[in-house]
């Protein structure tokens, strides 16, 4: 692993940069522990500051310092990015293994369970969870209910690898010294299909990412945990850019641009790495 990192920060531009923007991130959120303010506090510096040497990105109207109520969105966009993909991964890996290696009737009814999640209209969706549980809608919840609807499309992605596997000679060989399925799936077939698993985490955390700050802007989350759709809510609420209060929705949309950005980079370098002829001709070893 330590090998494939090495070759793609070395052959991989995307990757290089991919990986400075999202560790820069990362850096930022891991500031927001050593914060002198609790996010969830109001007033308590001057309201309206703009940028100075002593708030460096200014303040907002609700007397918050924006540079650290941005770590900590970071942090909390961050952390809600990575649960969903990780809750997501799992269901699209135990759907996607079992249709792909069992076929037949098990595949059939997995898949038509899949094309369903497939064609649902997730913002509405949403939106309409939101409205039903609107009293105990949290930032756990809301991040289960995503994952529970996003792992379709890389389920099915998984299943077509897996079906290949199982018609290879090592698989038969398997089956023949008396491997259950679950070691087969498990042992044999799992470690086939991460590298897909590894690059999809990615687009799946820009999925989800977007989605929430999407739902925050319109007041559809818990607007009191600090993400950075929270933030943008608050600045439309305090019409941010008609008092001219610009840095408070300026630095947000630019730092969540970086991270769609670096994410979308490292997913990008991750397709080519799996893909041998493009694995190849960034190392030079194409002819």
């Amino acid at each position: 692993m330590l090998k494939i990192f090495r070759d793609l920060l070395r052959f991989n531009l995307e990757f290089a940069i991919g990986t400075l923007i999202v560790s820069i991130i990362v850096g930022l959120s891991v500031l927001s522990f050593f914060s002198p303010y609790p996010p969830e506090d109001i007033y308590v510096v001057a309201p309206d500051v703009p940028p100075s040497w002593e708030y460096w990105l200014g303040t907002t109207s609700r007397g918050q310092d924006v540079f650290w109520q941005m770590t900590a969105a970071l942090r909390n966009t961050l952390l809600f990015g990575i649960a969903v993909a990780a809750i997501s991964r799992v269901i699209s890996l135990t759907i996607g293994l079992v249709s792909g290696y069992m076929g037949g009737m098990t595949d059939r009814v997995l898949m038509s369970i899949n094309d369903t999640f497939i064609i649902i209209p997730l913002f509405p969706i949403l939106v309409l969870f939101y409205f039903v549980m609107r009293d105990s809608m949290s930032w756990a919840l809301l991040a289960l209910i995503m994952a529970a609807l996003g792992w379709a499309y890389d389920a099915r992605l998984i299943r077509s690898v897996a079906m290949s596997l199982r018609t290879r000679e090592f698989t038969s060989q398997c089956i023949f010294s008396g491997m259950s399925p679950r070691q087969i799936m498990t042992r044999e077939h799992l470690p086939y299909v991460l590298p897909i698993v590894f690059s999809t985490t990615l687009n799946n955390m820009n999925w989800s990412i977007g989605m929430e700050v999407t739902l925050s802007v319109l007041g559809f989350t818990d607007i009191n945990t600090p993400t950075i759709g929270s933030m943008l809510y608050w600045a439309n609420q305090h019409t941010a850019l008609v008092a001219g209060v610009w840095w408070w929705i300026a630095w947000p949309v630019i730092a969540v641009m970086l991270l769609f950005i670096g994410l979308y980079l490292l997913a990008t370098a991750l397709n080519e790495y799996i893909d041998p002829r493009s694995r190849l001709s960034r190392m030079g070893g194409a002819t």
